[in-house]
Formats: structure tokens, C-alpha cells, sequence
């Protein structure tokens, strides 16, 4: 790739103060320090319509989050651990999209009182239908026990965490996407690639 990898967040949260984005502008501020350039979107302030594939011109909102998702080489997909599952509103940004997310990397964040891997395995198995590649493991964290009342986070063992997996972000999906665009520029046939060419 002639650019740092592009990393972008999507924080499926639609709480006030959701402890999800806190923790996605974290792993962002972390991942830019190892050199990719990042972005957040935040589902909560943006008007995206429950998806429907025969709805015709697609609104301002879907076209701006087009551009976001085509512009990103790399995710940070953020939810709450809603009755085992993914936010409705994390799984209706992932609706709208198919062989956009294919050959991204994507990392995986869940705020859980449990310890979130029905939800991370959703979201991969959403990836995986879309032909991305997902990192073998995610950072889960209890919000209210994990953030103080200030938004600060206090439990170093999840801020490790997310520190690490920000650097396998950068490193690994620089790998796999640079070998991806590498092979939709060439002529090879036989190649995972080819078929988005």
C-alpha cells in the first residue's frame, strides 16, 4: 500500500457516554501511535435507516458512511452485549455493506458484564460471510466496573489489551490488506483477490 494503514471505529453503542466508544477512541489513540491513520464513526450521531436493500437513493447518511467504510483498510468494531448479541445498531451498519469489507482486518471490542464471546463471534462469523479478516481474539470489558464516574479507565489489564491488539491491527492488517491490494493489481488467477478485481 503507497499510504499507513487506514484504520476506522465504529462504536455500535447508542447510550450517552457509552463506555463502548470510550474504549474504541482508546484503541484508535493507541493504533495512531503505532502509525496507521484512524477514524471514528459513531453510530449514536449519525441518522443511518434500518437497512433496506429495495429502498431506492441512498440518504446523505448511508453515502457518508459509504465513503467512511470505502476509505478504511482496517476495523474496530465496537458493541454492547445485548442478550448475547450484537447492537442492532452495529448489525444494521454491517448490513449495508458486503464486498466493501472484503480482504479488511477487523479487531473486535465488546462491553460485556460477562465476557462478551457470543458477540465477538457473531460479529466475525458477519465478517467472515463478508469475506474479511478478523484478529483470533478481542477485548472485552465491564463498563461499569472497568470506567470511573469520570470516563477514565481503570483496569490496566484491559488497557494492556487494547494496546496490544491496536499493534496487531496495524501490523497484521497492513500484511494481509497490502497482500490483498497487491493481488487485485495483478493478473495471477489463482488468488482470493481475483475475484474483486
Amino acid at each position: 500500500m503507497d499510504h499507513p494503514l487506514r484504520v476506522l471505529g465504529v462504536s455500535g453503542s447508542l447510550r450517552q457516554q457509552s463506555k463502548t466508544a470510550l474504549a474504541i477512541r482508546l484503541f484508535l489513540d493507541s493504533a495512531a501511535q503505532d502509525g496507521a491513520e484512524v477514524r471514528m464513526l459513531d453510530l449514536r450521531s449519525v441518522e443511518l435507516a434500518m437497512y433496506r436493500p429495495d429502498r431506492g437513493e441512498p440518504s446523505d447518511a448511508e453515502k457518508s458512511i459509504a465513503g467512511e467504510v470505502e476509505w478504511a483498510d482496517a476495523f474496530v468494531l465496537g458493541t454492547p452485549d445485548y442478550h448475547g448479541s450484537m447492537s442492532g445498531a452495529i448489525k444494521n451498519f454491517l448490513d449495508y455493506h458486503w464486498e466493501e469489507l472484503a480482504g479488511k482486518v477487523f479487531a473486535y471490542i465488546c462491553s460485556s458484564h460477562e465476557k462478551g464471546l457470543t458477540v465477538m463471534d457473531q460479529m466475525r462469523t458477519v465478517v467472515r460471510q463478508c469475506y474479511g479478516w478478523s484478529l483470533p481474539y478481542g477485548v472485552a470489558f465491564d463498563g461499569r466496573a472497568d470506567f470511573g464516574a469520570d470516563g477514565k479507565l481503570q483496569n490496566a489489564r484491559v488497557e494492556i489489551r487494547l494496546k496490544m491488539m491496536a499493534r496487531d491491527l496495524v501490523v497484521y492488517g497492513g500484511l494481509i490488506r497490502g497482500q490483498f491490494v497487491e493481488d487485485l493489481g495483478s493478473q495471477e488467477a489463482d488468488t482470493f483477490a481475483a475475484a474483486y478485481r
